[in-house]
């Protein structure tokens, strides 16, 4: 005997509230399902399915059919594996937003910082000079000044609040960004124009477990999620380089600031 065909209703297995309420295709589930008009439908939460049973037909189509969300992806892959360069020629190719998060999150404290902060931006630790015998008061007196103005200047320009601090310990630490941390970046592009309605690929998040749940206790689905899996080699190919080159900038910088330092002590012997 065949099986009798359930007539599903016009959001299929996508919860209609969620997608009415956040524009958001969240799967139902078997345990909220309700029966209107012959239909079923199914709800990803039992509160949305109480909702939609008191005014069902503010969820349902009418004279046209329900429009679907745009494309939401979520490209992951560990550090080198060429996320960003995908993420760009996607974007690009289907119109849609590139969001690189932790570019983002650079850009939302370097007015504070002046620079990009992180594992990938660290300079080697300054020697330091004050435990090299002091030739001359003089140029104590002089480097006392320079450190004494630099300090101040830099209080100046780093006094974070509470969530730029939450993003810097993340960049320099890896500490988990607090969920109302994250309410106050990754909501947005689900729920807020431009990127409602044109949809985005989201390059490099989430990182971590916590970062999945986050997004899943938000019922923030993305369409769909893709890994890219890189051999080992291949990444140290490709970022081996590129960071000895920068070794070789800050090796050349240090040279220069002792040779300045040189100088300096060889005036005040004069």
């Amino acid at each position: 005997t065949k099986e009798k065909k359930r007539h599903m209703g016009d959001t299929k297995h996508f919860c209609p509230v969620s997608l009415k309420e956040n524009f958001v295709l969240h799967p139902g589930l078997n345990e909220h399902a309700a029966k209107y008009q012959e239909k079923i439908y199914y709800f990803s939460t039992s509160e949305y399915k109480d909702k939609f049973l008191m005014n069902p037909e503010e969820y349902v189509s009418h004279n046209e059919p329900i429009q679907a969300p745009p494309l939401r992806v979520c490209l992951l892959g560990t550090h080198g594996a060429g996320k960003t360069t995908c993420a760009r020629q996607i974007a690009d190719k289907l119109g849609i937003f590139h969001i690189q998060f932790e570019e983002y999150l650079q850009e939302l404290i370097l007015p504070k910082t002046k620079e990009k902060i992180g594992p990938d931006y660290d300079e080697e630790p300054e020697e330091d000079y004050s435990k090299m015998p002091i030739l001359s008061q003089a140029l104590d007196d002089f480097s006392q000044t320079m450190t004494n103005t630099q300090t101040e200047k830099s209080k100046q320009e780093v006094e974070l609040t509470d969530e730029e601090e939450a993003i810097k310990a993340n960049l320099m630490d890896n500490e988990a960004l607090p969920p109302e941390v994250l309410d106050n970046i990754v909501l947005d592009w689900w729920r807020k124009e431009p990127f409602r309605s044109t949809g985005f690929i989201l390059d490099g998040f989430p990182r971590s477990l916590h970062e999945a749940q986050y997004l899943s206790e938000r019922g923030l689905c993305p369409d769909v999620a893709v890994y890219i899996q890189v051999e080992e080699g291949d990444i140290l190919d490709r970022l081996f380089l590129p960071r000895l080159k920068k070794w070789k900038e800050r090796q050349y910088k240090r040279t220069e600031k002792k040779k300045k330092l040189k100088d300096l002590k060889a005036k005040i012997r004069v």
